[in-house]
């Protein structure tokens, strides 16, 4: 059996899921989200995955596969030879009518062994959290498995998104599975997250023009709460994307920032962005290149 990779940590874009990845993400209307599933089925795809995709009950299998632009080649090949596959929380339970965590764990595990039988990397599945209403579940019962779940995951080369519809589940529910799950997602492509900790900036999702002015205000926040004298870490290790335009941003800010080190931590095709934006030339920037 192949080993999983190490599971990503914290807010990450889906983009960056890797083998052993148990990920959170909400949406708040009917076309939010469509791109995640449909990245995340892609990348499976590419990865020799197994792709299996737990739909809203009330969505009828071709409205999911025109999510999934299931008519392109590839996912129309995966769709056909069962690599991409569209199944319900009530079908992977059969014979059983009522949903137990127990019983769902069992054949998540069998679908995983089988996955690899049939000579895929692994297994990757999306989940819309909409069954709990389908099949009458308790949402104290789902908790339970959402949180205890880290067997389907350690060791094992599963990935799986739960997805909760926000106009649906209590905000308290939502809260704490945000807080069960190791992942949390980006809740579409396109968009920059960032989070401020003690000394650290980071930045999560596209850098370009359509975020830039959200990375401007990040990055002059992260330089603001440094003051004068304490090293300030950009974290870049989360984006998928550095335009040119936000790289020069960033090196002018810093520029403007007249005392504290400033530390960018960041892979390599950035590292080069930000080098040829004259990153060199800027006092007291020191670029440390990570794993991408």
């Amino acid at each position: 059996m192949a080993a999983a990779d190490s599971a990503s940590v914290g807010t990450i874009p889906v983009q960056h899921l890797r083998a052993g990845d148990h990920a959170f993400v909400s949406y708040a209307d009917d076309d939010a989200g469509r791109d995640v599933v449909s990245a995340f089925a892609w990348a499976g795809l590419v990865k020799r995955e197994k792709v299996m995709v737990f739909a809203a009950p009330h969505m009828q299998d071709e409205q999911v596969w025109a999510r999934l632009d299931a008519p392109g080649a590839l996912l129309g090949a995966a769709r056909k030879n069962g690599q991409l596959v569209l199944s319900s929380m009530r079908a992977l339970i059969r014979p059983e009518e009522a949903f137990t965590p127990r019983r769902q764990w069992e054949r998540i595990t069998q679908e995983t062994d089988k996955a690899l039988d049939e000579g895929y990397s692994g297994l990757r599945t999306y989940i819309d959290m909409h069954w709990v209403g389908d099949l009458g579940a308790d949402v104290e019962v789902m908790m339970h498995r959402e949180s205890h779940a880290q067997h389907l995951f350690e060791g094992r080369p599963y990935t799986e998104i739960c997805s909760y519809d926000s106009r649906w589940f209590d905000p308290g529910v939502l809260a704490a599975m945000h807080e069960a799950h190791p992942c949390r997602l980006l809740p579409g492509l396109g968009v920059l997250h960032a989070e401020h900790a003690d000394g650290v900036l980071q930045l999560v999702g596209e850098a370009d023009i359509a975020t830039r002015e959200d990375f401007i205000v990040a990055v002059r926040e992260g330089l603001r709460r440094c003051g004068d004298s304490r090293t300030l870490t950009v974290d870049l290790s989360g984006l998928i994307f550095l335009g040119a335009a936000c790289a020069v941003d960033l090196l002018r800010l810093i520029l403007e920032h007249p005392h504290g080190p400033v530390h960018v931590d960041c892979p390599p095709t950035p590292a080069r962005i930000l080098r040829r934006a004259g990153a060199d030339q800027v006092p007291h920037l020191v670029i440390n290149e990570v794993a991408s």
